[in-house]
């Protein structure tokens, strides 16, 4: 067995590629537009996973999104998203300029959460060992649900 993908389904293709792109850091590796179906697939890749992407498609995360508007509730029914990150305070303090809410901050040096646009929760989990706990993290609450 071999894992290829997780794909969620996205209201606005472009405010989830900011999210999933431009503030997580992944990279878009492929897209697939179908006319008859009405939607574009989306497959993206961890940067660290863009070489086995590109030869085995996997792994990967597809965003759907459906030409025809539809609203998507739910999101967390399925888990979440994790990502391995090279600096968890870095990414998080990137995140949250981008106005994106830390729902669990990394308190711990170790885990974060973070939500979607389309409410999908995502979990930063510290490359290597936990770092040291610092300020602002240290102090902040939980925000939401994650």
């Amino acid at each position: 067995m071999q894992y290829l993908h997780t794909m969620v389904r996205v209201g606005d293709l472009d405010a989830a590629l900011h999210f999933y792109c431009d503030l997580l850091g992944l990279k878009e590796v492929r897209r697939k537009e179908n006319e008859k179906g009405r939607f574009t697939l989306v497959f993206l890749a961890a940067p660290e996973d863009e070489a086995r992407s590109a030869e085995l498609q996997a792994p990967e995360l597809e965003l759907t999104w459906n030409w025809d508007p539809e609203a998507y509730t739910g999101g967390r029914n399925f888990g979440h998203l994790a990502y391995r990150v090279d600096d968890i305070y870095a990414l998080c303090e990137k995140l949250q300029a981008g106005g994106v809410t830390i729902n669990r901050p990394p308190r711990d040096g170790h885990m974060a959460f973070v939500r979607s646009p389309d409410g999908i929760s995502v979990e930063l989990l510290q490359k290597g060992d936990a770092l040291p706990p610092q300020e602002p993290w240290v102090s902040m609450d939980n925000t939401g649900t994650w």
